[in-house]
């Protein structure tokens, strides 16, 4: 995987801020998780920003595979978006969200919550590889 340092990490997290921004501003809340995936897309494409959609990685126990996992967005190769469309994102999501970044080793992660009456995200870490790797980063 490609590392993307701090400065260039919050400019891409940012843009892709702005694109579900885009998104939630023509669509509003209520739609199904699926209808914000692909209105995303074409944000992200419309923007020229690299991502793969829907992602399906696979889940390992001791070097065994035991299932997968839908990942929503991996954008420019770095950085994980996971889609909500709840009243609001609670810990248990970002504890989700950062167990799926601790399982693939990817550092940063983004939570977008479509079903609020304001759009709502929240940045996730993986402090594990940040250590380990020496990533320079300011967690929220």
């Amino acid at each position: 995987m490609n590392a993307i340092y701090e400065n260039d990490i919050d400019k891409l997290t940012h843009k892709v801020i702005g694109c579900a921004m885009k998104v939630y501003s023509t669509l509003g809340n209520g739609f199904q998780k699926n209808i914000y995936i692909k209105a995303l897309a074409i944000e992200l494409d419309f923007e020229g920003i690299a991502f793969q959609k829907e992602l399906e990685m696979p889940i390992f126990y001791r070097e065994e595979q035991i299932g997968t996992w839908q990942l929503d967005f991996f954008v420019a190769e770095s950085l994980m978006i996971e889609l909500k469309c709840i009243d609001k994102i609670e810990d248990i999501h970002r504890i989700q969200a950062i167990s799926y970044l601790e399982a693939y080793n990817i550092a940063d992660g983004l939570l977008i919550n479509f079903g609020n009456t304001n759009l709502e995200f929240k940045r996730v870490y993986n402090k594990k590889l940040i250590a380990k790797e020496n990533l320079k980063y300011k967690l929220d």
